[in-house]
């Protein structure tokens, strides 16, 4: 892509409900000025000239002028170009009286942009009043928010007829909208994010960002998404030039005051007043290059904006900017560290400016860095310490670190001489399960169970053995083992307050629930990951244990399983963006869960834009346990897409890849190739495959897994080789999908329409909208066959009510049904009139026609509907609407 392309409409595709307003303000007959304001780089005049342009498409005339400091010292300078030449301004009133009559003979009021208007000069201020007020001229103005106004323009902004928008900088989701329309695709949450952050919300500063990451290659197309590679944000020569021209004016006190948050992070009010007088403080928040806000009983003071940041530790020396680090290291010092991440900071301060700092305070303020999972930083603590210092626990930390960034092989072998050098029962705890953890990743089963039992049979301390047999569970569930991995977690605690030993039950917690919502026990998942986060929550320890948020991922899987599919996808969606922003292993499988969640609806655009989430997320560390289940999924939404190509290179990707599909089932994996088989039209070959996947998931007590697998095979064409099996299953768990899904099996293979349609309208409660479609398309085609055709009718309605939900998606069942015929608008408003209770002999009356005209019409609207009464009539277009 171009940079060049996306230049023309970035402030625009955020703001098209404001566009909208905007225009229509400014149309209507009361209204004499329209003024957009807004700080610098939102897209006001942008904005405005969009306005002016379908003014003029409505048939307004308009023109434009455009204040500046320069014109503002001339009388009319803005206006000159408008004014009848030789204009006698001797006598203002007869002058301004000559200006409306030459002004007026165009015959219509015409539209005005001024951009600028705080610019603009008294007495062309005071004209425009009196154009606007003689109905001569509407005026479209932008206006700076925070510039001072003279009494003119603040009497022409008062009153009814001057309407005023705030345009604001975008928030997060304009920031996603407007990023995905100038790069035609959508982009990565995260990268979304980091351009918010970046950017401020600001069109001028995003566009600058983002044409600059797309000139140097650091914004690029991977896969499905835009994604930012790591690093720092390149920027382009124009918003360094609006950020110098900003920061220009500086006096040197405030310079110095910016440089040091620049540097240090947010300073305390108390702290800088003791250097520069508060009225210093109080000119840089005028000038809206600061914020002050009270956090927790102290009054700080950050930036306004990060690129601030970014362009003041550019200007800074390095011997200054090391200074200022020792310094605020030594005022941290002082005032006694007391604050969590104080040791943090003033390692980070000490090793930046001397490259050195205490052994100890590295390896605190390393521990503090884990467990913020700010990995990056926790190696750099560590790799300051003299060798001599790297204890058994700084290897642990590293090791853990070099596993969170995907370094598999470095982090086993600083692991595994850890695991040598270990003595007692805490290091030797401390380094299994890091170690565990590491080798979940790219070892066999075996050998996570051999390093777990290993350290079992070393430790002799009764937390020592509990968190290990609890871990026992994980390994086993974690590799897909359901029914094994659950025999070892029975050990668990029901109730946090019974539980002896916090850290390793909410690690079980999470496990446990896991396996429950995968082994089809979905209702006591669900009540065990409700336990955990309650439990997560009220603690008021620390524990090394996930994010709170990671404790719903077996909760989403439950959800999902029980049949309240939205319900699932909100609570993914909040749990997903609670969870840390590094490369979290939780965070990747949410979006994986949040896929399938997508997938099953039959919502296959978000399914598609989840999975790939979840491919960015870890492409970034290799992890190909995350990366192998996203492939399949992203494969099999691209099939049913008709997307072959996509759905071929995810695939080939997949297979390339070493390792598990984790906790999910492995059998499940075979679902991505079937479905690219069934869009090339080999359904046998796409059959075969998913009865393979169903054999490997019962081995393993994947109920769910199986049971999904086996439906896929009744839509695929083979209703009679599965429903007795899919019957079995229903009664061993207690999900909804479960009893639903063989219900639909033994519908399609006693091919009742009456069935398929109870089983369609339960499908629907569900969220589960494909399978509705489908269910309905195949009912459809029953009744037309048995001489039914106004059944076949509404159900090929209520078919494609449900696709349309679906997006672009064809499946054998689905590609079944015909689109409905679409009722004329006389129809339409007939069958309104009906719905309402009216008699035919009212809407006659009403429309002016006769009785058998509305009969007729009626008559057609059941046709086309599949319906025979108006209470079938109400039902089906109550529920469109």
């Amino acid at each position: 892509m171009r940079a060049g392309t996306t230049s023309t409409r970035w402030p625009l595709i955020a703001r098209d409900g404001e566009l909208t307003a905007a225009i229509t303000a400014l149309t209507e007959r009361s209204t004499k000025a329209l003024i957009l304001a807004g700080p610098a780089g939102t897209g006001k005049t942008r904005l405005a000239e969009e306005c002016l342009a379908l003014a003029e498409r409505r048939g307004f005339p308009v023109r434009q002028a455009s204040a500046s400091a320069a014109a503002k010292a001339v009388p009319l300078g803005a206006l000159a170009h408008l004014l009848p030449p030789g204009m006698d301004l001797s006598d203002p009133v007869r002058g301004f009286a000559a200006a409306a009559a030459s002004l007026r003979s165009g015959g219509s009021r015409w539209i005005l942009m001024v951009d600028d208007l705080h610019l603009i000069d008294a007495t062309s201020l005071v004209l425009l009043r009196q154009l606007m007020d003689a109905g001569i001229v509407k005026v479209l103005g932008t206006l700076r928010t925070g510039e001072p106004l003279c009494d003119t323009l603040r009497s022409l902004l008062r009153g009814d007829s001057a309407h005023r928008m705030d345009i604001e900088a975008f928030d997060l989701a304009g920031t996603e909208r407007v990023l995905r329309g100038v790069l035609g695709a959508p982009v990565g949450r995260r990268t979304a994010q980091d351009l918010f952050d970046a950017s401020g919300g600001n069109p001028l500063y995003l566009r600058e960002i983002v044409l600059g990451a797309l000139r140097t290659g650091t914004l690029r197309k991977q896969g499905e998404l835009w994604e930012l590679a790591d690093g720092r944000l390149p920027t382009t020569r124009r918003l360094a030039e609006v950020i110098a021209a900003r920061l220009a004016p500086l006096e040197e006190d405030e310079r110095g005051v910016l440089s040091r948050i620049a540097v240090c992070g947010p300073q305390s009010v108390s702290e800088l007043c003791r250097n520069v007088p508060p009225s210093v403080i109080d000119r840089l928040e005028s000038a809206a290059l600061i914020e002050v806000a009270e956090e927790r009983q102290r009054v700080t003071v950050r930036l306004a904006h990060p690129l601030y940041g970014e362009a003041l530790r550019e200007a800074l020396p390095d011997v200054e900017r090391n200074a200022l680090m020792a310094e605020e290291a030594d005022r941290i010092e002082r005032h006694g560290a007391r604050r969590r991440d104080d040791a943090l900071r003033i390692a980070s301060y000490r090793l930046a400016a001397s490259g050195t700092a205490d052994p100890q305070l590295l390896l605190d303020a390393a521990c503090l860095a884990s467990h913020s999972n700010d990995h990056p930083r926790v190696l750099t603590l560590l790799k300051a310490l003299p060798d001599d210092r790297r204890s058994v626990g700084a290897q642990v930390l590293m090791g853990d670190a070099l596993f969170q960034m995907g370094h598999w092989s470095a982090a086993e072998d600083i692991l595994s001489a850890a695991c040598a050098a270990a003595r007692g029962d805490e290091e030797v705890l401390a380094v299994a399960m890091t170690r565990v953890e590491n080798l979940l990743g790219r070892a066999p089963l075996s050998a996570a169970l051999e390093a777990n039992a290993a350290a079992l049979s070393a430790v002799t301390s009764p937390v020592g053995r509990y968190t290990l047999t609890i871990n026992e569970g994980y390994i086993l569930i974690s590799k897909g083992n359901v029914t094994e991995g659950l025999r070892r977690l029975e050990i668990l605690e029901d109730d946090v307050q019974r539980a002896q030993y916090v850290t390793p039950w909410l690690r079980g917690v999470l496990t446990k629930a896991l396996g429950l919502s995968l082994a089809g026990r979905t209702e006591l998942s669900a009540a065990w990951a409700r336990r955990g986060y309650d439990a997560y929550v009220g603690l008021t320890q620390e524990v090394l244990a996930p994010d709170p948020a990671a404790q719903k991922l077996p909760l989403v899987l439950a959800l999902c399983e029980g049949g309240l599919m939205a319900r699932a996808a909100h609570e993914g969606a909040e749990a997903y963006d609670q969870l840390s922003e590094s490369s979290s292993v939780a965070r990747m499988w949410m979006s994986v869960l949040l896929g399938r969640t997508q997938w099953l609806a039959g919502h296959v655009v978000p399914a598609r834009h989840w999975y790939a989430e979840a491919i960015a997320l870890a492409r970034r560390v290799d992890n190909a346990i995350v990366l192998r289940p996203a492939l399949s999924g992203l494969a099999a939404c691209a099939a049913v897409q008709g997307d072959i190509t996509v759905a071929e290179s995810a695939l080939e990707a997949c297979d390339a890849l070493p390792g598990t599909a984790g906790f999910l089932s492995e059998g499940e994996l075979r679902a991505g190739r079937a479905w690219l088989e069934a869009a090339r039209g080999n359904l046998t070959g796409a059959r075969e495959l998913l009865a393979e996947g169903a054999a490997s998931a019962r081995a393993t007590g994947h109920v769910t897994a199986e049971s999904l697998l086996l439906t896929d095979i009744a839509r695929l064409g083979a209703p009679h080789d599965v429903a007795q099996r899919l019957t079995e299953l229903a009664g061993e768990g207690d999900g909804a999908l479960l009893p639903v899904r063989a219900e639909l099996a033994v519908a399609l293979a006693a091919s009742d329409a009456e069935a398929l349609g109870t089983v369609a309208l339960r499908c629907e409660e569900l969220g589960a909208d494909l399978l509705a479609a489908e269910a309905y398309s195949a009912g459809a085609q029953v009744s037309r066959r048995v001489g039914l055709p106004r059944a076949a009718t509404f159900a090929e309605n209520r078919a494609a009510s449900c696709l349309a939900r679906c997006g672009d998606v064809r499946t054998p069942l689905s590609a079944r049904s015909t689109a409905p015929k679409p009722l004329s608008e006389r129809e339409r408003e007939i069958a309104a009139a009906a719905m309402s209770g009216a008699p035919s002999s009212a809407i006659a009356a009403a429309l002016h026609v006769s009785v058998r005209t509305v009969n007729n019409h009626l008559h057609r609207v059941y046709t086309k509907l599949g319906v025979s009464d108006r209470r079938s009539l109400a039902e089906v277009l109550g529920a469109e609407r």
